[in-house]
């Protein structure tokens, strides 16, 4: 279980020009659950995953079974960001031999499997592969690493829709039953099918929380459920638009 209780992150100086970017986060996790984490630009998402990964600092309690995230136990958490962790001048075969040593868990069948699915030169540099082929080759890494918590932001970005919506397929055919996945996205429509759970930030703290099924049996989608959550009003743009239009008539010589 990763259990999240009163997380805070203030960036900036407290009482000087400090900016909260998470106020008393409480969220748990179970192994085995897919997860989608969702909120504006903003929200907290990724400042959630780096603190879990010990990436920031911050107050409040980040646990696993019960224990501090340490070097002893970082290992069962992988990352996959937008930003990249990968070695840029490393091939993809370099990875796989620095992986084998330091992860004993490591998948070497699932990355070979995964590295011929998305169709990616084992013996080419990641720092000049596309886009794409960038995030592509940054979730391989970390669904290969043995890792029971899976976490992820925005790992589709410059994909195109035809390999998202495939590689949502291939990773819910091998994912095992213990493999948990925390997904940070805005793709709410591609992933309502993929996760199992909705988790939704707003200002940093957590203002939904529900699981999918849930959602069908209320007769709601996820997007009406995070419309609902945030507020959403139908006829924002209508309003605004009406607002342009008699401003446009008012400038008319």
């Amino acid at each position: 279980m990763l259990e999240i209780k009163n997380l805070q992150k203030v960036y900036g100086i407290p009482g000087v020009s400090a900016k909260p970017a998470l106020n008393g986060v409480d969220l748990s996790v179970g192994q085995g659950e897919l997860v989608g984490l969702f909120g504006e630009n903003g929200a907290g998402k990724t400042t959630l995953l780096k603190c879990v990964l010990g990436l920031l600092g911050y107050t409040g309690t980040i646990t696993l079974d019960g224990e501090p995230v340490t070097r002893a136990n970082i290992a069962r958490l992988s990352f996959a960001t937008c930003e990249h962790s990968f070695f840029p001048h490393l091939t993809p075969a370099g990875h796989r031999d620095f992986y084998r040593e330091h992860f004993p868990r490591w998948r070497e069948k699932r990355f070979q499997a995964l590295m011929d699915f998305f169709r990616l030169p084992m013996g080419k540099a990641p720092g000049s592969f596309s886009t794409g082929q960038k995030n592509q080759f940054e979730v391989i890494l970390a669904l290969s690493q043995g890792a029971d918590y899976i976490l992820m932001d925005e790992p589709f970005a410059g994909n195109d829709v035809f390999n998202r919506e495939d590689f949502y397929k291939v990773l819910l055919g091998i994912l095992e039953p213990t493999e948990t996945v925390v997904l940070s996205t805005h793709l709410l429509e591609e992933v309502e099918h993929f996760v199992g759970r909705a988790v939704l930030l707003r200002g940093g703290a957590v203002v939904g929380d529900t699981s999918v099924l849930e959602l069908e049996e209320r007769g709601m989608d996820l997007m009406a459920f995070v419309k609902s959550a945030y507020g959403y009003e139908p006829d924002r743009v209508s309003r605004a638009l009406d607002r342009l239009t008699e401003e446009g008539e008012e400038e008319t010589p």
